[in-house]
């Protein structure tokens, strides 16, 4: 049986006077590919900057291996978690390389930096070519590559992935997507994604979450998500 990595129990986070997560529980196992999806508003990036300690949980709780984490987001990397944010943010004044040594910033050992660094660049050739180019001068679905990219560096059990194929062109986001699920494949990594592009996610998952208003309204594998009526039932509502 699989061990469970991560999981939010219970979470609930407010912005003001607005809950913008409602008692929502989400875990994630060992070698799992798992989607939050949802409409806009419905929480699915606030799930994962809870877990990363980007928005303070009002009520609940995070679990790492099954014990109680205090997520703070500078020490995430350390645990083996990673965190991707939405919107390809890269540090555009900064070369390629560079970029991918910050993403190691949480490393002990200079050698496990340039290991690293390595293996990652096998996933993504194209930014081999382009190590001393800035960042800011990449294409949008390479600047997309290189935050997954840089994510990757720190060696993480679990990547949490926000809306890695926003604003790309379908093209792209099908690469992106067999990138994801090559990351998956070879290095065992455990993935949470949020995703709006709903095929493409499900064609690589294990298993999804739908959320609405905050709440997990469906749990299910990801084939049963698309042979039934609950995308409709939570989207359409």
């Amino acid at each position: 049986m699989k061990e469970t990595l991560l999981e939010l129990r219970g979470g609930k986070v407010q912005y003001g006077g607005i809950t913008a997560l409602d008692g929502a529980t989400i875990k994630i196992d060992e070698g799992e590919i798992v989607a939050l999806m949802g409409p806009n508003g419905a929480g699915k990036s606030t799930v994962l900057k809870s877990i990363y300690g980007l928005a303070p949980l009002a009520e609940g709780e995070v679990l790492w291996h099954g014990q109680k984490l205090s997520p703070v987001p500078h020490q995430m990397a350390g645990r083996g978690i990673a965190y991707v944010p939405q919107g390809r943010q890269v540090f555009k004044n900064l070369s390629v390389l560079e970029n991918l040594e910050l993403g190691g910033y949480a490393l002990k050992n200079r050698a496990d930096l340039k290991v690293n660094i390595e293996s990652v660049l096998k996933i993504f050739p194209v930014l081999r070519e382009k190590l001393s180019q800035k960042a800011g001068l990449l294409s949008g679905g390479q600047q997309q590559m290189l935050t997954i990219a840089r994510g990757l560096v720190s060696d993480p059990k679990v990547l949490l992935l926000d809306e890695p194929s926003l604003g790309l062109s379908p093209k792209i986001v099908k690469e992106v997507f067999a990138l994801v699920k090559e990351i998956n494949t070879i290095r065992k990594i455990a993935i949470l994604v949020v995703e709006h592009s709903i095929k493409s996610v499900l064609e690589i998952t294990n298993r999804a979450y739908v959320l609405s208003r905050g709440k997990v309204a469906i749990e299910k594998a990801d084939g049963e998500v698309l042979g039934s009526d609950a995308l409709e039932r939570v989207f359409l509502q």
